[in-house]
């Protein structure tokens, strides 16, 4: 039976939609053959967490629906003083109610890591933050991380990506998230056995 096509979740960008992070997210998303949602603008204004009486609300139960279907995921944030912004870090904290999840937090998903700021110093920040997060979830961070700096405009008003290495960039860390799913897929249907390179004791 042939895989179905995998499921990828982004969330970024800012409270505003039309956000250039959330452009690079859709500009990512658009390069891929999946089932894709993108969940930004005010659907990342999520009560602020609290781990002792965290909230429920229909914005936050969708946020943890998603990530809990996904097959893989991107996550890009702004970055605001050298480091993510305050919403995201706030959206990834409430993947706290996936932890008794057969595939706790993000177990077995590649996660593709995007940072967009002004100067690459923030920029670079912001990006170790976010795979230092994703590993803290235990997610797999692709081997590639995109930085979106400097002082050209990457993209315009209609969302086109005006910087081809940027472009390239985005799509092969899409493409890299794309292919861990359906490599992650075949492994479970056992068209592609998982060899242990571990010698028996």
């Amino acid at each position: 039976m042939p895989a179905t096509r995998p499921r990828i979740v982004a969330i970024g960008g800012t409270p505003h939609s039309g956000s250039s992070t959330e452009k690079a997210l859709r500009h990512a998303l658009d390069s891929i053959d999946a089932h894709t949602e993108l969940i930004s603008g005010e659907d990342l204004c999520l009560p602020l967490y609290d781990p002792i009486s965290p909230a429920f609300t229909p914005a936050v139960e969708r946020v943890i629906t998603a990530l809990g279907h996904a097959d893989g995921v991107l996550l890009a944030s702004p970055g605001y003083h050298g480091g993510l912004s305050g919403v995201m870090k706030n959206a990834l904290d409430y993947v706290e109610f996936l932890r008794d999840d057969d595939r706790p937090y993000l177990s077995g998903r590649a996660v593709g890591c995007i940072a967009n700021a002004a100067g690459w110093q923030g920029a670079m920040a912001t990006l170790s933050a976010l795979r230092d997060i994703v590993h803290a979830l235990r997610g797999w961070p692709t081997p590639l991380g995109v930085c979106i700096a400097g002082p050209e405009k990457a993209f315009d008003q209609q969302g086109n990506c005006l910087l081809p290495t940027v472009s390239r960039h985005l799509q092969t860390v899409a493409h890299d998230v794309l292919e861990f799913a359906q490599m992650r897929q075949a492994q479970q249907a056992g068209a592609v056995p998982i060899k242990s390179h571990v010698k028996a004791a």
